[in-house]
Formats: structure tokens, sequence, C-alpha cells
């Protein structure tokens, strides 16, 4: 007859932070309890078991094989146990802590900051910490929460849930078409002055869906950016034609400020999604942003060409 074996599952716990930390230095620091009771603690976990897990060396620390079968097999039931009791404190208590989002700088008529101030007026407790930069983040890198990215995206590891499918057309200033005159063809585009937006990939001549199909030109100008506000603020100020979501620049041609050119060309079905690190155990704080998000940005982009769609890998 077996014996049966009594564990302490602080033990198993910190076995696990040990290995997910590759020191028992760090493992203390995380745990705040002295690195001596750390390393007694998997010593002892292994005493239990008759078996090493970890082969101690000078330089670091490595699982045995019956480590790495060891962790394989607790390391899902301590993550289930881990949610439950967070699950359990969440019940009955207001949301609270901090939720981290990359976005991109605020362009057109300030459509996004209104929307995390009015998650801010509903939620009081949440903190948020917009990251606002033009550059690409790694969310697991850099401890980002969710993201808003428009475009095409190019990691598989995250989970994207699309909320709507913007047009990219051709705007300019009056003041620019009255000093170069109006583009007669989407191919004369090359004799005028450009405002181009330089994306991580560089910047990339126009492909545009027209009334004979997708056309390609080569543009140039006097001025590129990487960030679409600056992009905007240069067009208003008649630098040059550029391609711009029409959501961005809505109101300013509402107002007369922007003329929509060319307009049976358009860069259509760009995607903007929510992105997220695949959990097994969402925060609640994190849920409710990103609910939010998921169901206010289409009302808020209404009268726009804008769909809503489902999850998908990234």
């Amino acid at each position: 007859m077996n014996a049966t074996i009594v564990l302490d599952l602080n033990l198993v716990s910190i076995f696990a932070r040990v290995v997910q930390l590759g020191s028992f230095t760090a493992a203390a620091a995380a745990t705040g309890v002295p690195k001596s009771s750390v390393s007694r603690a998997v010593s002892r976990l292994e005493e239990s078991l008759g078996v090493r897990l970890l082969q101690r060396t000078t330089r670091r620390l490595a699982l045995t094989q019956a480590g790495e079968r060891y962790l394989a097999d607790v390391r899902g039931p301590m993550e289930r146990v881990a949610e439950a009791s967070h699950d359990v404190a969440e019940m009955g208590r207001e949301p609270q802590g901090l939720v981290r989002v990359s976005t991109a700088p605020p362009v057109g008529d300030g459509t996004m900051p209104e929307l995390f101030a009015a998650f801010a007026r509903a939620y009081p407790k949440i903190r948020v910490e917009l990251v606002v930069t033009s550059r690409r983040v790694n969310l697991i890198e850099e401890g980002i929460d969710l993201a808003l990215r428009a475009g095409k995206l190019d990691d598989s590891n995250l989970v994207a849930r699309k909320v709507a499918t913007a047009e990219l057309g051709l705007f300019a200033a009056p003041s620019y078409l009255e000093r170069r005159g109006r583009p007669r063809s989407f191919a004369a585009l090359a004799q005028h002055d450009c405002v181009l937006h330089k994306t991580s990939l560089g910047i990339s001549p126009w492909r545009l869906a027209g009334p004979h199909g997708v056309e390609r030109v080569d543009v140039t100008g006097p001025i590129s950016a990487d960030d679409l506000g600056t992009v905007r603020h240069l067009t208003l100020a008649g630098v040059g034609i550029a391609l711009m979501p029409d959501t961005v620049v809505r109101a300013d041609v509402e107002s007369g400020a922007l003329v929509r050119v060319l307009p049976a060309y358009a860069l259509r079905g760009t995607p903007f999604h929510v992105v997220s690190v695949p959990l097994r155990h969402v925060p609640t704080r994190v849920k409710l942003l990103r609910d939010f998000l998921l169901r206010e940005i289409p009302k808020r982009l209404a009268g726009t060409p804008c769909a809503t769609g489902k999850d998908q890998a990234a």
C-alpha cells in the first residue's frame, strides 16, 4: 500500500515562484521572506516527495527531469486556486486597481480621450495609465493590459477584438488646393506635395481602390511624420494632400477646414482592434475597461464606415 504524501501548498507555491523568477534571491524578494527560508521550503518539498526538483549550481538553477514533470502538473491547479481566491476577494467590492493601456496620440475631435474620461467617471476607483506612443509596444514585456491598434495585426499570441472598420481617404486644405489645384486623376498625385505617414514599416506607395480597381501611385512630399495627429495638423496647414482615416478628419471636413480629394478612391476595410494578452483569468478592472471600449467605440464612430467584429488571434 502506497504511503499518502501530505504537502504544504505553501512549499509548492514557493517552488513555482523560484522557477518563475530564476533564483532564490528573487523569490525571497517577491514573497517577502528571507532567502534562507525560501531555500529551506524547496528542500522540505524535495524531502517530502523523495526526489530532487532543482539542480543547484553556483551560477544558476535548473529543473531536473522530475522537477519539470512536477511543475507541469501543479502549475494549472495552482493558477486555478489563485483565480478562485481572486474572484472571491473581489465579490461585493467596488472594482479598483490599475489598468495600463497603450494607445496612439489623440487626433481629430478627441473621441478617445473623451472615452477614457467617461470610464473614469463611471469607475472612480480604477486607475487608467495611458501609454501614449506611435510605436507598437510589446504588451507582455512592457506590462500592458490593453492596446488600441489600427491596421493589420502581426502578433498571433495576442487576443484581438475588432470594434470598427475605417475608411482612409485623401484630404487637403482649401489653401493647398487653391495654390496647387486639384489632382484630376489618381496618377496625378505623383506630381503633388503629399504629407506622408511613416509607420514602423516605413513609407509605402499609396494603393487605393477606385473605379478601375486597386491602383498604386508613388508619392513624395516635403514632410513626413510617424504620428497621425501631426500629419493632420500639417495637412490643415496646407502642406499637402494626406491619406487619413475618415474618422480622424470628420469634424475638419464638416467645418470646411479639409476637403476630400478624389472621393472615388479609398483604402477600405482597415480594422481597429482592442488587443489584450491571452490570460486564463482576466482581472475585473481589465474586463470592465475592455468591455466599455468594445461597447462605446462603435457608438462614438456612428455615421462613419464602422463594423463590429468577433474575437480572433492577432
